[in-house]
């Protein structure tokens, strides 16, 4: 089975959801991405907002740069090596820009109709993506693959499940996940934080594989910089172990229909601050049509 999808005209915040698969003959208890352990583990109401109720959520500039500029890498690898440079990644932005449109037409509300914005917008997206060639050369890079979808069950029948922007192997079959990052490199101390994503990613890859990844590394787009880890089994073990307590206390939450708000700095851009009790608005009530299915 699979968990909930959003509903007709909601777009899921989180990729995983766009290309979630059934687990055939196994009665699975629910799933959770990255994306959904983060959340739960930065505000427990926002999981739940995202999650149960799927609220839908306006785009923003910033998320939706990371989509394009996202995109864009992800197509220079379809092109002979050659061709993969820095003119030729910026004739991409407009073409990848009006695909996300016609996908997800919500997007094209975030500026008005041929004002200064959109071209302030797409500048931003182009200086972005410039930093990319400062890191990497993708002319010396052959992926062997690209927004892959992984998935894996654990004992307890809970999926772990996520796309990965792209995955190294070398010709010895050491593997290398790479996550791209359209913002700034956390300072040291978040880090690990930072670095669970990929934990994870290798994690579900060591599951599907039986390799445990060499490297897990992090390309931070807004300043410049590459975080690189060396993940081993224990490492992993403990990913998965922190995944699976966090999965207990969401099912604890959906139990008792109590998911608690908790401020931070994460609350500044957050789409549901009206409703929020932290900030003086009142969540909607607990969805009651039959059980919840946390994703």
């Amino acid at each position: 089975m699979t968990t909930s999808p959003a509903p007709a005209g909601v777009e899921p915040a989180d990729p995983a959801e766009r290309g979630g698969t059934r687990v055939d003959g196994v009665e699975v208890l629910g799933a959770l991405s990255p994306s959904r352990v983060g959340d739960f583990l930065n505000c427990p109401l926002l999981y739940r907002f995202r999650s149960i109720d799927r609220l839908p959520e306006p785009p923003s500039p910033a998320a939706v740069r990371g989509t394009v500029v996202h995109r864009v890498l992800e197509q220079l690898f379809d092109l002979p090596a050659a061709e993969r440079t820095p003119e030729q990644a910026d004739t991409m932005l407009a073409p990848a820009w009006e695909e996300l449109q016609a996908i997800e037409p919500a997007v094209s509300s975030m500026f008005p109709a041929d004002g200064p914005e959109i071209v302030a917008w797409l500048a931003s997206c182009s200086e972005v993506l410039a930093r990319y060639f400062a890191l990497e050369d993708p002319r010396r890079l052959e992926p062997a693959e690209r927004e892959l979808y992984v998935e894996t069950l654990t004992e307890s029948k809970l999926l772990l499940r996520g796309v990965i922007d792209r995955v190294d192997i070398a010709a010895d079959g050491a593997i290398r996940v790479v996550d791209y990052k359209t913002g700034n490199s956390p300072v040291e101390m978040f880090e690990g934080k930072a670095l669970f994503q990929l934990k994870f990613y290798a994690l579900v890859l060591w599951r599907m594989r039986g390799v445990v990844p060499k490297m897990v590394q992090l390309v931070y787009l807004g300043n410049s910089e590459v975080l690189r880890y060396e993940p081993d089994e224990q490492d992993l073990l403990a990913t998965e172990r922190k995944v699976l307590a966090v999965w207990d206390a969401i099912r604890a939450a959906t139990e008792r229909r109590q998911f608690e708000p908790r401020k931070g700095a994460g609350c500044a851009w957050c789409a549901h601050q009206a409703i929020c009790p932290a900030w003086g608005g009142e969540a909607p009530p607990f969805p009651v049509e039959g059980p919840p299915q946390p994703a």
